[in-house]
């Protein structure tokens, strides 16, 4: 992994071509993140320990959304690189969004794999694997699920699991999160990126995938991310709300 390394371009070929698509040569990691000093560290840890699973170049990207606390060190301390969009905050859309464009800007997005996930989760080891693998049998946006951490003695989240286990059919599901989201650059680009909103930026992004003609969306189960079980979150609304409100 070298978080902040862009490779050398070079004209696609033939033999560089999946189902039509241009094979992933890099994959650009977007975490939004606003004072979440005491978790970004091990969520960073958490995708470079999955960047070493894939045979690509990782740049890991923290974007610090008006942070008042030591967000950006901490994301640095565990070998991100981090975009400060500006002294206000944004909001989890626009971060994001911004964290993309940054990226792009020093890879460009041919052979670009965009995966996003959030600063208070910790992504599998296989995650990045596991994306790679539906990025090279065609899939143009992967939809992961999300997990709770293991249940303790009278689990206060049970009613939470039983409702998300609802949106769950077999090996595919109907949820999506930014905290576990991957899509090709090109695609990306072409639905129009992340929406400047405060919430469900995610949402509206896969639903402008899915309207555009051609594209092959998964929704997966495997290789869940575990995210915070806190109440009170960062953005209006996402699983924090949905637990307070279960």
């Amino acid at each position: 992994m070298t978080a902040g390394s862009a490779q050398p371009r070079r004209p696609a070929s033939a033999r560089d071509l999946v189902h039509g698509r241009e094979a992933v040569e890099r994959v650009l990691v977007v975490v939004p993140a606003r004072d979440e000093e005491a978790l970004v560290g091990a969520c960073v840890a958490a995708v470079v320990e999955a960047a070493r699973r894939v045979a690509v170049a990782v740049d890991v990207l923290v974007v610090a959304d008006g942070c008042r606390d030591d967000t950006a060190a901490a994301a640095r301390a565990a070998g991100a690189r981090v975009l400060v969009p500006g002294p206000e905050p944004v909001g989890v859309g626009a971060a994001r969004a911004a964290g993309v464009a940054e990226g792009l800007h020093r890879s460009g997005a041919a052979g670009t794999w965009v995966a996003c996930t959030d600063a208070d989760s910790l992504v599998p080891a296989c995650w990045l694997a596991h994306q790679m693998e539906h990025a090279a049998a065609g899939a143009d946006l992967v939809l992961g699920v999300v997990d709770l951490p293991p249940a303790g003695a009278g689990d206060r989240n049970a009613l939470w699991r039983s409702r998300y286990a609802a949106g769950i059919h077999g090996a595919t599901h109907r949820h999506v999160h930014g905290a576990n989201l991957g899509v090709r650059a090109s695609t990306y680009l072409a639905a129009g990126g992340f929406g400047a909103l405060s919430a469900h930026e995610d949402t509206r992004f896969a639903e402008s995938v899915a309207r555009l003609r051609g594209t092959r969306v998964v929704s997966t189960v495997a290789c869940p991310v575990v995210t915070s079980d806190r109440r009170v979150g960062r953005a209006p609304a996402g699983v924090a709300h949905d637990l307070r409100t279960a």
